[in-house]
């Protein structure tokens, strides 16, 4: 499986994740909002389905693209418990400052 972190440094993969987070689409779907071609935007969802960001699935000749909100909720964990510290320390600073007047 590859690095969710790597898969979300690129910008265009970041963009089909907002997309995809409003609901599940096909890459002719997808690639309507994009200037490169389909085997550009291949590669893009398949770096993101290796890193487990996006679900694919079969529905007759179509292939359907979703995001695996397990692995973007694992994400968003790290970066909530991230801002919690630092509204820790703001909240510390801000009442010392306060004791301080």
């Amino acid at each position: 499986m590859g690095s969710p972190w790597k898969a979300v440094a690129d910008d265009s993969r970041r963009q089909i994740l907002v997309m995809l987070k409003e609901k599940e689409r096909t890459p002719s779907e997808i690639a309507t909002h994009f200037d490169f071609t389909l085997p550009a935007l291949s590669t893009h969802l398949r770096v993101l389905k290796e890193a487990g960001l996006v679900s694919e699935r079969k529905e007759g000749q179509n292939r359907l693209y979703s995001v695996n909100r397990a692995q973007m909720s694992e994400m968003m964990r790290f970066f909530d418990a991230f801002w919690d510290d630092q509204l820790d320390s703001l909240k510390e600073y801000v009442e010392k400052e306060a004791k301080r007047k």
